[in-house]
């Protein structure tokens, strides 16, 4: 449908507005870029660029804040900021989050992980809501879907049962009392609130009391946000974080649109009001009187990925494209291949909501990210230069960014650039960087870099870690990223392009016409969309396809209703149909279009499961979501197809001359300055042949190609054709610090990679949700390399095992396809549960002459055997009561698995035991093992494409010189705190709740910087489960020095290098191999880094415990020996973290050795016969002091059904320590409710840290976790005194200051959260 009037579409961003208009009879577009922000030019850009487009079309001069006539406008179509940076300056509404009782901390709490590992302070970004109102209701699940042999139920036979949306049975536990609650909502309303967010518990299929509360909120006058009816999918947490956005947002962009409204004539509420969209985070668009916050977070972002998708892709080619967007702060990269890919959970400023989302990948690299030099290494961002002061080029005295390295070698044109640029100060201060780097090389022999060296080296770094989200889009999902299209845009786009594509061995990139405005060109490509989705919950097969035949037809009309009322008729209507779908036994649903009937789903679910996860499974597919996705085709923009026009380009034998504008020096790896001739794109015509060196400019982008590419000038489009993919020729036998930057990335990716498909391809809750696992890559020693970190406790220990292996086979008995299983202690190992897959990576397959590189992955099960379900026993005394041991066994045996093997290691040898079961979840195990290996072959090809591009000689060099780049910054740290504590040794002792002492002496030579960690002191091997092998000290150590650094140093074996341990054998840190040990990583490994942390004064106690809570039933009855069907569970709970000398302790998080996940509660009660009354925060548990340590958490789950329930845990007796005169932390309490079979009454009893009991139906188990400790005393307190060596956050001991830094803005926080 041809547009009749003036078409405008408006992308508003952070520093640029930039606009796209076409007028009928107009031959070209009109192309605008306007600062947004000029409060003396005018009040709101995107008016401000209406207002220059209708004098344009009119000819005519309009004054400033003249209303605007629309009647020759035919649509405005716009992307705005607005909301996103309302979350990320936390500059929204009031806002009173109404939740049903007992979690009102659940936006607190969150999944309990901490967002940097290695961050003390574990610093958040501010809550949205500011109160809380607890509503007295409940409902829950009836069935269980862990339920071995579940059973029909009939609603009717029970009135306090109904039938949810889904079809789920869900009981009515307590309806609310609407008095009680009008009476609450009055005292909000008094309060000055006027925008509540109301989220209950599985509201998503019952939603009558979250729908009865919004509607008094509504007649009350309060502006409501219902979680169920902004997007009805199961998990608490994530609709509640929807929810109390949208509350927080929606008002903001409400009253901005109001005031955008009021520069038109009629405030479009006459017959114009069907002209102004806005884009959505789905990549559709929404009339403005339906568009909310929620929705709107990627508006700018998504119109750029629906740009490439229309100009950068062919159906009839095929090949998938890869976008790059370089903007200022950050980069965004998505992938297209024919259709969207939507995902439905995202996390933006640390909130994670549930919306209709395209799939984008943020990493924080862009424009204006800061350069510095850190620790032997080159740096790029996270910290952003800004716009004020902006890179050093601006002449505001702003730090060195990428922008000013591209300049400073000639790849920015001055003259087409839009503001004068100070090219003396840059080179000043390359100057001056290059000199300190040059000063502070370790390896003298090495020749000084030149200022051309450093920046060149900088723009390297840049790409590496530009790279790494296109490898997750591509790489990670089992695409060969060589087999993409890169599709560049951004205003620094064309300046990568070659060099990005380069390095991920593709060889066309496509740059759009308007790639510099992409995003807003994209918004004139989009269509009007209207999402529908509703919960279900089924098991796809035959008998429900009428049921789901109705469903769609109910959304189709739905959706078609809602656009009928936009304008549109219905033959401009389309809808696409989705289910969600997902395993049996699997959190992970996959959202799957329908082909042409509805029996093709299972077909297409099975395949798009193999192509993401690389399995398919025999079990049940279930269905989640009925979700219908309706279109409203607008008009019609006609795009030129960059590939038919390539063709015929190439088919054409004329060679054009073409005259540069200008030729200018441009510097390029390899060849140096060069003379490069520059053309202007407007001037050149279409089929032009640019070979490089050469730069291509317009007004808006600069577009470099080096010698071995070529530019084409296509119609709409510039094809850059890359060459030289080739090994890259490197010194062998000295280290450049660049290339050692970028090996740091190329190691780290390796890691990340393993990890991606280790979530995406395991089954389990315990691997895929809570995320407990961690993958690694080793050298041929066995040293640690790279690992991703995930789990601290694995950080070290991981090691360990892997030395074991390569030391316990003799040369030729580990072979090409040999995959290794081991968790057993005395092989490097800690707890069982822990199992830990290691594959060797030989220099050659067919002809192997050495192992180069080992890969492992290690996961925890949630059972494996032994004496109680979820293998975590609090009273275990011997090893083979937890479960599955083994030193080392070959799962994979030349490419074979050896399934009947590994089924007799965990399921026959376990139960062999007096009083013990073989594994109670064997499925899962062996399918969890198979992701492992899957993990592992990532790895493999990885390091395989790492030695092809660098060669082994190469590879091998800088894997050894990162390790060494670590161990001098350990060094350098413990010289500061030699010097810090005057030279003294560094003491503490603490005990465990037994009272066995743990001890640590830290002797430090100043003048090495070496350390030597004498645990000589501690107590005897324990007669319980908290024995400790020595891995776990390496664990400890490692996390807490990385802690104590303030560089973003590679966390490999040389931090190790630097430390001796001492500590005599047979006691808790050196116990027997017979040994219980299922305490040490998750209590014992706590305690340890509670006492490191002492010595060094660095922070007060945290909880210094897991509280691992386990139950289940089922397996091998130990009086029958019969088998009985059941499940195990375990889970880990937060508490509070310690106080530092210029920190508050945070509540509710996990600290030291783990940071898994916890289960949403809607999830929990739907997986498991349990009801959570209560997660919230244990009010007061914190340490007082200068700075009050983290208050713990208050979990109450009542069981509906006989389990065994186990809990195994710390710090019940001894209370987490105070440091520098702060209080003790409160300690853990762990009780049990329950009925006496005699009297009928309830009694609380208490259980000690480490219990086991049979409970019965009814029943109920509470754990309080402990307090952090705080740090300092009362500042009203007489006589304060500074403790030595105290340690800042703030100013955390590094090895050499680096003179470039900056803060970071929460922008840039938000790019860097995205890209961990």
């Amino acid at each position: 449908m041809p547009a009749k009037g003036i078409l405008i579409t408006i992308d508003r961003g952070g520093t640029f507005t930039d606009a796209w208009a076409r007028i009928p009879g107009r031959q070209e577009d009109i192309v605008l870029k306007v600062l947004s922000e000029s409060p003396g030019e005018y009040g709101d850009a995107p008016t401000e660029c209406i207002r220059q487009i209708l004098e344009i079309a009119t000819s005519s001069s309009i004054p400033r804040g003249t209303p605007l006539d629309l009647s020759s406008i035919e649509s405005i179509r716009m992307g705005t900021t607005v909301a996103p940076n309302a979350l990320l300056e936390r500059k929204g509404e009031r806002v009173a989050f109404v939740v049903t009782k007992g979690f009102r901390d659940i936006l607190k709490i969150g999944n309990q992980s901490r967002p940097n590992l290695f961050d003390l302070s574990i610093r958040r970004l501010d809550k949205l809501y500011e109160t809380v109102l607890e509503v007295d209701e409940r409902v829950t699940i009836e069935g269980f879907a862990e339920d071995p042999e579940p059973k029909p139920i009939d609603v009717s036979l029970d009135s306090a049962l109904r039938e949810g949306l889904t079809g789920e049975a869900v009981r009515i536990l307590k309806c609310p009392d609407y008095e009680i609650i009008r009476r609450d909502l009055q005292g909000l309303w008094d309060q000055g609130y006027r925008n509540i967010a109301v989220a209950l518990m599985h509201s998503y299929t019952f939603p009558d009391h979250e729908l009865g509360i919004a509607a008094l909120a509504e007649e009350m006058g309060f502006k409501v946000a219902a979680s169920s009816q902004l997007q009805s999918m199961a998990k608490l947490l994530h609709r509640s974080q929807s929810a109390v956005a949208d509350a927080y947002l929606s008002p903001v962009t409400e009253r901005y649109l109001n005031n955008f409204r009021q520069g038109f004539k009629g405030s479009l509420e006459d017959e114009h009001a069907n002209k102004l969209f806005l884009s959505q985070s789905d990549g559709g668009l929404t009339s403005y009187k339906q568009f909310s916050g929620l929705r709107g977070v990627l508006s700018g972002p998504a119109g750029g990925v629906v740009g490439i998708s229309k100009t950068c892709y062919s159906p009839e080619d095929g090949t998938p494209v890869l976008g790059f967007d370089m903007g200022g702060t950050s980069t965004d990269v998505a992938r297209y291949a024919g259709e969207f890919d939507h995902v439905f959970e995202s996390t933006i400023a640390e909130i994670t909501i549930q919306t209709p989302q395209l799939d984008i990948n943020t990493v924080a690299a862009g424009g204006g990210s800061i350069l510095s030099w850190e620790s032997g290494l080159f740096k790029v961002g996270p910290s952003s230069a800004g716009a004020d002061p902006g890179p050093a080029c601006y002449g505001k005295g702003g730090p060195l960014t990428v922008t000013d390295a591209n300049l400073f070698l000639g790849r920015i044109f001055r003259e087409s650039f839009p503001k004068p640029l100070d090219l003396d100060t840059v080179k000043e201060k390359f100057a001056e960087m290059t000199a300190i780097i040059n000063a502070e090389k370790e390896n003298e022999s090495v020749q000084d870099l030149t200022p051309e060296d450093v920046a060149l080296g900088f723009l390297s770094v840049a790409n590496a870690t530009m790279t790494r989200p296109i490898r997750n889009l591509s790489e990670g999902r089992g695409y060969e990223t060589s087999s993409h299209n890169l599709a560049c845009f951004g205003g620094a786009g064309g300046q990568h392009a070659v060099f990005v594509a380069r390095d991920r061995g593709i060889r066309r990139a496509i740059i759009p016409r308007y790639s510099s405005i992409l995003s807003a060109y994209g918004m004139a490509l989009a269509d009007v969309t209207v999402e529908s989705q509703e919960p279900e919950s089924l098991t796809f097969k035959a008998d429900i396809f009428p049921r789901l035949e109705a469903r769609f037809q109910k959304l189709c009309e739905k959706g078609t209703q809602n656009l009928l009322s936009q304008g549109f008729n219905e033959e401009r209507i389309t809808h696409e149909l989705y289910l969600n779908m997902r395993y049996q036994g699997s959190d992970t649903s996959l959202m799957i279009p329908k082909s042409e009937s509805i029996s093709g789903f299972a077909d297409a679910f099975t395949t798009r499961h193999t192509q993401d996860f690389g399995f398919s499974q025999s079990r049940d597919i279930l269905i989640d979501d009925v979700r219908v996705r309706s279109i409203g085709k607008s008009w019609d923009v006609l795009l030129s197809n960059p590939f038919s026009k390539l063709k015929k380009v190439e088919s054409s034998s004329a060679q054009q001359s073409l005259t540069p504008r200008t030729v200018t020096a441009v510097f390029f790896e390899q060849e140096g300055w060069v003379d490069t001739r520059v053309y202007d794109l407007d001037s050149l015509p279409i089929g032009a042949r640019i070979k490089g060196p050469a730069m291509a400019i317009d007004r808006t982008q600069t577009i470099v190609v080096d010698s071995r590419s070529e530019a084409i000038k296509l119609p709409e489009h510039i094809i850059l054709e890359i060459a030289g993919n080739e090994s890259k020729e490197v010194a062998e036998k000295t280290v450049n610090p660049i290339l050692l930057s970028v090996f740091s990335h190329r190691f780290m990716s390796v890691a990340e990679q393993m990890g991606n498909a280790m979530e995406k391809t395991s089954i389990s809750v315990n691997i895929k949700e809570r995320l407990d696992y961690s993958c690694a890559v080793f050298g041929p020693d066995g040293g640690l390399v790279a690992n991703a970190p995930a789990i601290p406790g694995h950080l070290g220990s991981m090691s360990s095992s892997v030395q074991y292996q390569a030391n316990y086979y003799k040369p030729g008995e580990l072979k090409p396809g040999d995959v290794i299983l081991t968790n057993h202690p005395i092989a490097g190992g800690t707890h069982l549960p822990d199992i830990t897959t290691i594959t060797p990576v030989f220099d050659d397959d067919i002809n192997p002459t050495q192992i180069i590189f080992f890969v492992a992955s290690r996961g925890h099960h949630a059972d494996i055997g032994g004496i109680v379900p979820g293998s975590m026993p609090p009273n275990s005394t011997e090893i083979w009561q937890e479960g599955a041991s083994f030193v080392s066994f070959k799962m994979v045996k030349e490419g074979v698995f050896d399934e009947e093997g590994l089924v007799n290691l965990l399921y026959k040898v376990p139960a062999s035991y007096p009083g013990c079961s073989g594994t109670r979840t064997l499925k899962d195990n062996i399918a969890d093992l198979k992701a492992a290996n899957a993990a592992n072959q990532k790895g493999i090809q990885l390091i395989r494409s790492l030695v092809k591009e660098y060669t082994w000689p190469v590879v091998d060099l800088y894997m050894k010189a990162i390790r060494d780049n670590a161990a001098q910054s350990v060094r350098e740290l413990l010289k500061v705190f030699s010097e810090r504590f005057e030279g003294r040794d560094l003491e503490a002792v603490d005990y465990t709740d037994d009272g066995t002492p743990l001890v640590l002496r830290v002797e430090i030579d100043a003048e090495s910087g070496g350390a030597i960690f004498d645990f000589t002191g501690t107590g005897p091997e324990h007669h319980g489960n908290l024995n400790c092998p020595p891995a776990c000290m390496y664990s400890a150590i490692l996390y807490c020095l990385r802690c104590m650094i303030h560089s973003d140093i590679p966390l490999n074996q040389g931090c190790l290098e630097p430390i001796k341990i001492v500590c005599p054998p047979g006691t808790l840190l050196t116990p027997s191999f017979t040994a219980a040990t299922v305490g040490c990583t998750t209590e014992a490994s706590q305690r340890v880094i509670d006492l490191i942390f002492k010595s060094f004064n660095t922070a007060a106690a945290s909880q210094g415990t897991c509280n691992n809570l386990t139950f289940g039933y089922g397996g091998t009855d130990p009086n029958t020996g019969e088998i009985v069907k059941g499940f195990g569970y375990y889970e880990t709970i937060a508490g509070g973290a310690g106080a530092g000398a210029d920190w508050e302790g945070e509540s509710g998080v996990h600290t030291g050795v783990t940071n898994t996940r916890i289960g949403d509660p809607e999830i929990f009660e739907k997986r498991y016969h349990v009801i959570l009354h209560e997660f919230s925060i244990r009010k007061s548990s914190g340490g007082a002091g200068l700075h009050r340590g983290g208050d713990g958490c208050v979990r109450d789950i009542e069981f509906r059904i006989p389990v065994q329930v186990s809990i195994l845990s710390e710090r019940r007796v001894v209370a987490p320590y105070g440091l520098a005169g702060g209080c003790e932390g409160a300690k853990d309490k762990n009780v049990w409710v329950r009925c006496d079979r005699e009297t009928g009454k309830l009694r609380r009893v208490g259980m000690s840290g480490k219990s086991t009991a049979h409970v019965s139906a009814g029943d109920h188990i509470i754990v309080y976790t402990p307090g952090g400790g705080g740090y300092g005393r009362d500042p009203n307190e007489k006589d304060l005194k500074k403790p030595k060596g105290e340690f800042r956050v703030h100013e955390k001991f590094v090895r050499k200051p680096a003179p470039f830094r900056a803060g970071g803005t929460l922008a840039n926080r938000q790019a860097v959260a995205v890209s961990n």
